[in-house]
């Protein structure tokens, strides 16, 4: 079941579905930053990242028998904290301020981004308001398409478009004033 996993993951995995208490706190331990990172990426603050996390990290041990070693155990988490990320953001009814019909604005990837820390890249993409933050995660980071993006969040493609669009505007200009 878990052949492509490593063998501290599969232990630990065992352990967990076993209910054994120490193999959840190592489970939790060993990936609680790395998990915390991305709900802070959506989040875009401490207090709600940490509900994230720990409702994420409910998710993980109760459907721990649903992973099948099909790709990254690593991954498979990472998924499931967006998931609960993006189930709070919709539950909040986050703004999507721009218009469906709104043109496309042209982005120009900036070059100063590979000056930036990581420290102050996750910084400035918190700063974004959530509708934008949102969808630049879900498209940049997570890897959804707009429609996907649309059909998750209850938008159309195009307010995806405009918003990732204007995302990379504020935070290319951002990136401009650290120069």
């Amino acid at each position: 079941m878990l052949s492509n996993q490593n063998t501290e993951d599969t232990d630990l995995i065992a352990g967990c579905l076993a209910g054994d208490r120490r193999s959840q706190k190592q489970l939790y331990d060993k990936y609680s930053a790395k998990m915390y990172a991305v709900c802070m990426r959506y989040m875009g603050n401490t207090d709600d990242a940490q509900d994230i996390l720990q409702d994420g990290f409910i998710k993980v041990y109760k459907n721990l028998d649903k992973f099948r070693g099909e790709g990254s155990f690593e991954g498979w988490m990472r998924r499931i904290m967006a998931n609960t990320a993006i189930e709070q953001l919709r539950r909040k009814k986050i703004n999507f301020s721009t218009a469906d019909k709104e043109e496309q604005l042209e982005y120009k990837a900036p070059g100063a981004v590979d000056n930036l820390s990581e420290k102050d890249l996750l910084k400035i993409v918190s700063d974004l308001s959530p509708g934008y933050r949102t969808v630049f995660n879900m498209y940049v980071v997570e890897g959804y398409g707009h429609k996907d993006i649309a059909d998750i969040m209850g938008i159309s493609e195009g307010t995806s478009k405009s918003q990732l669009a204007r995302a990379r505007m504020i935070l290319q200009e951002k990136i401009k004033t650290l120069k």
